[in-house]
């Protein structure tokens, strides 16, 4: 297995935001970092549970904590008078970085300039709902906000996507931005990631601070395939440590892939506050960089890497390095792992098929 550092499949273009640091700099290089221009961040389905978790998090800092941002939040119009609430919130709370707020529903105005583009809102499944309905409804939010993305978003966007179907939604918004480097696209498993963490740290008795190189394969749905056979803990191969193969199968990988579902039959609702930190956790790492000897999981477009088809946005391992990521190569593939990664990726593929014949991409 190469080290994290030995990536070779990159993404385009550094950000060019003026004064762009990480989160971890100097003192020095904070004092430029907060004269900076804002760092221009759109938020869609800005009002919905998510993105109400989200917003207070970004204006306080937790995406870049020496950089003023300004929020620019789309919404649909019978949902702006709510929004006008959280952002009378938003200038409550007196946030030393929050340096705008601009709302509407027009795509294009809000759109216009922004750095980086968190497409949260989505149309969610409803009673009797197919899934040809469902991809049909999401196809036409994220066609309309791929052309307006395309036409005004700054040079250097990165634009990620955390509604769901995650992955197809992100592969409709970057086939209708012919003009954005399809590097710039990214569909949120993150979630799942950090989920995976979660569980891997219950089960050793270890911190999540102590687990690295966890990988979520293929797509944010019920066939994603959680890989501890990569993962380790304090340096041990994880899979070895746990020495359990039931365990693995039976509990690990359905309470990963089926946490969103668990959540909602405890809770009612959809994940929201865990979905808004995933989401920022992707965010950060991809403008400022994953840790050394890490890496991360997301959803990027295929070269054909692992197998799995070109063109699909699919969830690899990846490290990330000032706004672009690089497929982690060469790792092993067991006949155990090679038939989840299928199964996952044979989804995305019918997902692309659907989309293809409803004239979305």
């Amino acid at each position: 297995m190469p080290a994290a550092d030995q990536p070779t499949t990159p993404g385009r273009a550094l950000l060019a935001s003026a004064g762009q640091t990480s989160p971890t700099s100097s003192r020095e290089e904070k004092t430029t970092v907060t004269s900076a221009e804002p760092l221009k961040v759109a938020v869609t389905g800005a009002a919905g549970q998510i993105g109400y978790s989200l917003l207070f998090r970004l204006a306080s800092g937790a995406l870049a904590a020496d950089r003023p941002i300004e929020l620019r939040l789309l919404e649909i119009e019978p949902a702006l008078k709510a929004l006008e609430g959280v952002v009378m919130e938003l200038d409550d709370c007196a946030f030393p970085l929050l340096s705008g707020v601009e709302i509407g529903a027009d795509a294009e105005k809000i759109f216009d300039g922004v750095n980086l583009a968190l497409l949260v809102g989505a149309r969610p499944r409803g009673p009797g709902m197919e899934r040809g309905d469902l991809l049909s409804a999401n196809g036409a939010i994220f066609t309309a906000q791929g052309k307006a993305l395309n036409a005004v978003a700054a040079d250097d966007v990165r634009i990620g996507v955390t509604g769901n179907p995650a992955n197809t939604n992100a592969l409709i918004a970057m086939s209708n931005a012919p003009d954005i480097p399809r590097e710039r696209f990214s569909a949120l498993t993150r979630l799942d990631h950090n989920r995976a963490i979660s569980q891997l740290a219950a089960k050793t008795g270890a911190k999540v601070t102590d687990i690295a190189k966890m990988t979520i394969w293929g797509n944010h749905s019920a066939t994603q395939y959680p890989d501890l056979f990569h993962a380790e803990v304090n340096g041990q191969n994880a899979a070895e440590l746990v020495g359990d193969q039931a365990w693995l199968e039976n509990d690990f990988i359905p309470t990963v892939a089926k946490r969103g579902a668990a959540i909602i039959d405890a809770r009612g609702s959809s994940s929201a506050a865990s979905a808004a930190s995933a989401t920022i956790d992707a965010a950060r790492d991809w403008l400022f960089g994953s840790a050394a000897d890490d890496w991360v999981s997301m959803a990027v477009v295929s070269s054909g890497e692992y197998g799995v088809p070109e063109g699909l946005i699919s969830s690899f391992p990846v490290t990330t390095s000032g706004g672009d990521w690089s497929i982690v190569e060469g790792l092993e593939i067991d006949d155990f792992s090679r038939a989840r990664i299928d199964a996952s990726t044979a989804e995305l593929d019918d997902e692309r098929k659907a989309v293809t014949e409803l004239g979305l991409i």
